[in-house]
């Protein structure tokens, strides 16, 4: 569900013209950052660059590129990188519209690839939600996060490390590292997911309260944001595989191919926690009408335990001259016995068809 400061930001730009560059989400970092790994088979530089120093940073033409930038609030640093890589307007303003589902576009010279890393915040007990754009040009990759959250920072490793395969390998390997650096942080989600149906599972199968009900919605909030990630996630790396634009090798695209295994793993994984969430809520429905019938039941016994009761005291109480036991001394008494003895064979009676059960 979208927040009160995405749907302001929508509001500044409606009726705006195509391109125009309007930030839409939140600010999750105070100061944006731009991180550059320039490599090659050999060499590696890496190097940090604020707004100002970027409009004359000259990329060396014998290096392949890795630029990330931290924060895209800035829209004129969206802007300037825009400038000087050629990027076309709608692709600028997809950047900076932070709800975009994952998609492939192709645009010419470069591919624009939009993903989602999503985890999850063991403080808030929340989904973490971040829009990931990827843009892959024939010797540079541009990356663009809301705020840093070490998704890439496997692959940044790989290359420190002097890896010779990603560091031999063309840009289009270093897209497909990143793209599947982030859908492995799917797997850990899913997992902790898994394990939160579980417990809830096992309590309410013991003692379901209105507690569990909204720890089941909340569930089930979390496995649809999921899933608006992760099928369109699907169809976007499935287009990868085809490589109808020829941006990745031959020799890549078995790599995309495990990638897109993966995500069929995922939306198996997920579709079965969905499936499991909707047994939990009949399982919670059964359970409270099955306590409702049973305190229904007791009430039910009760009843019926005081009926012989109410019955012999109406007959009592009407008012003829001549009754059994009105004129006995013991005629109270006596009358009492019965009643108790009538109300004792009854409830000996429940209890042996176990009617008095809580179970």
């Amino acid at each position: 569900m979208a927040s009160k400061k995405h749907r302001k930001s929508r509001l500044k730009k409606a009726g705006a013209a195509p391109g125009t560059l309007v930030y839409i989400g939140d600010i999750k970092t105070q100061q944006p950052a731009i991180h550059i790994l320039e490599y090659g088979a050999e060499s590696l530089h890496e190097k940090q660059l604020t707004q100002a120093e970027l409009a004359h940073y000259q990329r060396p033409p014998s290096c392949k590129l890795w630029l990330n930038v931290y924060g895209l609030h800035e829209t004129s640093l969206i802007a300037e990188l825009g400038k000087c890589f050629g990027l076309h307007p709608l692709v600028m303003e997809d950047i900076l519209n932070t709800n975009q589902r994952p998609k492939v576009e192709s645009y010419g010279d470069y591919l624009y690839i939009v993903l989602h890393h999503v985890a999850y915040d063991s403080v808030s007990d929340q989904l973490q939600t971040e829009q990931i754009s990827i843009i892959l040009g024939r010797d540079y990759v541009l990356t663009f996060q809301e705020r840093p959250t070490g998704c890439f920072e496997p692959v940044r490793e790989r290359l420190r490390n002097g890896r010779v395969h990603i560091r031999e390998a063309g840009t289009d390997y270093l897209a497909y590292a990143l793209l599947d650096a982030a859908v492995d942080q799917y797997f850990s989600t899913l997992e902790k997911l898994g394990d939160e149906c579980e417990e809830l599972e096992e309590q309410l199968l013991h003692a379901p309260n209105n507690q569990h009900l909204l720890q089941l919605h909340k569930l089930k909030g979390q496995s649809m944001e999921l899933r608006r990630s992760i099928w369109p996630l699907r169809e976007a790396v499935n287009q990868l595989v085809r490589n109808d634009d020829k941006f990745f090798a031959v020799e890549n695209v078995v790599f995309l191919r495990d990638v897109y295994d993966h995500t069929i793993h995922l939306i198996e994984s997920l579709e079965a926690i969905r499936d499991q969430l909707g047994s939990m809520l009949d399982i919670y429905m059964s359970s409270i009408s099955n306590r409702v019938n049973m305190e229904v039941r007791a009430l039910t016994v009760v009843t019926m335990l005081f009926m012989p009761a109410t019955l012999i005291t109406g007959i009592f109480g009407m008012n003829f001259d001549s009754m059994p036991w009105l004129k006995n001394p013991n005629g109270f008494w006596w009358t009492l016995c019965v009643m108790a003895f009538v109300a004792s064979s009854m409830g000996l009676l429940f209890w042996r068809r176990q009617w008095l059960s809580r179970h």
